[in-house]
Formats: C-alpha cells, structure tokens, sequence
C-alpha cells in the first residue's frame, strides 16, 4: 500500500509505519498529480485541494483530510470518482475552546471587559461550538446561540427546539457584545455561510461588540471587517482564519487586536486527535488491524504552573495568544511557517 501523506500532519510517522508499507511525505500545497498517481490513499490538510485535477488518473481510493472543515475536499467529483473520504470533525475542538477562553481573559484584563456582565453569541453550535460554549461558561458570561441548520434539525419528543437560547442572528446583533464565529464554509443551499459577516452585518450591529473568526476566513467579509474597524462599527477584533491564506490581508492584521495565523485547533491534545482519527478512518476504509498508538508530548520540566496564580492567570500562563499574535504581526510573510512549525501547547497542565 502506498499512501502521501502531509509533511506537517504531527505524531504520524511512527503510526503509519505500522500499518502501511510504503509512506510518502511532502508539503501539503506541492501534492500534486505525479505524486499520488500510483498511491492507494492520501492523508492531508486543508492545505491541499483534492479535485480532479488532482486525482483524475490515480489509482486513489481513499482520501483522509485531519481537519473539521473540508472545503477543500471537491465532494462531488470524488463521489463520482467513488473516491471514498473521511474528515475528523471535532478533533480539534477543545483547542478552539482554549483559545477562545485564553482570549476573553485578555479581554477582560487588557480591556476592561467585565465578562460576568456581558453577552456572547457563538454563530455554529456544532462540535465547536459546544467545545467553546463548555470552555467559558465558568468565566460566568451570558452565552447566545445561533445555528439555523440545528434549528430546523434537531427537535425533542415534543417537537421543542432544545436550547433556550438558539436565536436569529439578528437577535445576536442587537443583544451580543461580543460575536464568535464558529460555522463551516458553505457556498450555496439554504444557510450559506459565505461572508455571514459582510457590510451589511456589520451595519446592523448595535452594540459595537467584540468579533471573532476561528471558523473559515471567508465565513467572514475580511475587507468588510477592514471597514467596520475604521468606521468604530466595532470594539475589538480577534482573527485567526483569513481570506485568501496565507496572503492575508495585512491592513487588517494591523489593526486587529489578536491576528493569529490560524492556529486555534492547534495544540497537541487537538493534533492527536486529528491524526487519530485519519487513521483510523483509513484502517476502516482499509480493514486494517488499528496497531499504533499516538502520544502527546508532556510539556518540558522547565514549564510548570506557578503555585501562587490564580487560575485565570494560570490559563494564560498555558496558553497566550498574544505569543502568536505578535509573532505573525511581526512577520506576516511568514504564515505558513509559524503554522506548519507550530511549537507545542497542551490543553492543560501536565
């Protein structure tokens, strides 16, 4: 069996030399037809484009992308190509909860946000967005929701909605100082998601809130945004997924509060998870025994928490966002090497 595999997916090597024979490894945007024309499987990241263009003429059978979202999967052709794939959703969720507490703490200390008396509206409560609402929700904010695929879904027994707070986004403009996003991309069908957050969003905005994007950067309007910033429509602005990466706009990265080059799913304990479940969708796609085990490194003896922090300052003592944020405002040109040279960040103190 032969399989190409993403040079940067982490913790994979060892595993995958378990289970297959023959492993290429290269640079997610250089996989390219010559490479995978005689591979039975491909593993990858959001970073290669898997169309027919790619596979047209391989001998691909299955392809595992270790990431949630998979727009850059051509779904279609691959089904009439019976290209079987798998996508990992919710590997990284926690990680994006870590990431969106790590950044209402610098809110509320570097702001004045008064988190206790303030509202936030989550745009997507699928995976993430449960992982997100679990991470703050001690922090004692009132938490929104808005998700009108589940809205129209999911029912109890008695044909109820079960979420007391599931709410048109319009009620989330008026009531929300602060705004996260955590959708899939969608282009067309009934609730696309393409530019949710575009001029006119940002228009109807009442509260001069706080946004975030850790979803997909065209989930929201990056010049739109620009604008909003400029014209006082909002308060703050944290981004970590971006139009057009890594040739982002650097304007906006400028002017941002966090920009960071998006990298909230990014700690060990979420990348485990991720290539977890490649494999494992490949060992079933496959019916290969599943023998391999996958570690995530402890932190290094020199980091440990300080006894005498408050658990606030604990959490950004794990985690600061502003450690990535200052690295890719200095070195913009630089996005895809501090993502595809991430160092380690764990979920929590080992």
């Amino acid at each position: 069996m032969k399989i190409v595999v993403d040079d940067k997916i982490p913790f994979i090597r060892e595993a995958i030399a378990q289970i297959a024979d023959h492993v290429i490894y290269k640079p997610g945007p250089q996989i390219g037809p010559a490479d995978i024309h005689d591979a039975d499987a491909l593993i990858i990241r959001t970073r290669t484009r898997c169309d027919e263009s790619l596979l047209k003429g391989s001998k691909v059978s299955f392809i595992a992308t270790a990431t949630i979202g998979y727009d850059h999967i051509d779904t279609e052709y691959l089904k009439r190509a019976h290209i079987a794939w798998a996508n990992c959703p919710g590997c990284n969720a926690n990680s994006v909860g870590q990431y969106i507490h790590s950044c209402l703490l610098l809110l509320e200390k570097e702001k004045g946000t008064d988190l206790k008396n303030a509202t936030i509206g989550l745009v997507g409560f699928g995976h993430v967005g449960h992982a997100v609402a679990n991470a703050i929700r001690p922090l004692g904010i009132h938490i929104l929701l808005n998700d009108p695929p589940l809205k129209e879904t999911v029912r109890d027994r008695n044909g109820k909605i079960p979420y007391d707070h599931l709410l048109e986004l319009e009620e989330l403009q008026e009531r929300c100082d602060i705004i996260s996003f955590h959708t899939p991309l969608i282009t067309d069908g009934p609730h696309p998601t393409f530019h949710l957050a575009d001029a006119s969003f940002f228009n109807k905005l009442k509260r001069q809130p706080v946004i975030i994007n850790t979803s997909r950067g065209a989930v929201v309007d990056n010049n739109a945004l620009l604008q909003a910033i400029k014209q006082r429509q909002v308060q703050n602005v944290i981004v970590d997924t971006w139009e057009n990466e890594p040739h982002i706009n650097q304007e906006l990265l400028q002017c941002v509060y966090i920009g960071t080059p998006h990298i909230a799913g990014y700690s060990a304990d979420g990348k485990a998870n991720a290539t977890r479940m490649a494999l494992h969708a490949l060992c079933q796609h496959f019916h290969i025994p599943e023998n391999y085990q996958i570690n995530v490194p402890h932190l290094p003896p020199d980091i440990i928490p300080h006894h005498r922090l408050s658990s606030k300052e604990s959490a950004l003592e794990l985690y600061n966002p502003h450690t990535d944020s200052m690295k890719l405002k200095a070195h913009p040109e630089q996005f895809e090497e501090l993502r595809g040279n991430y160092p380690l960040r764990r979920e929590y103190w080992d």
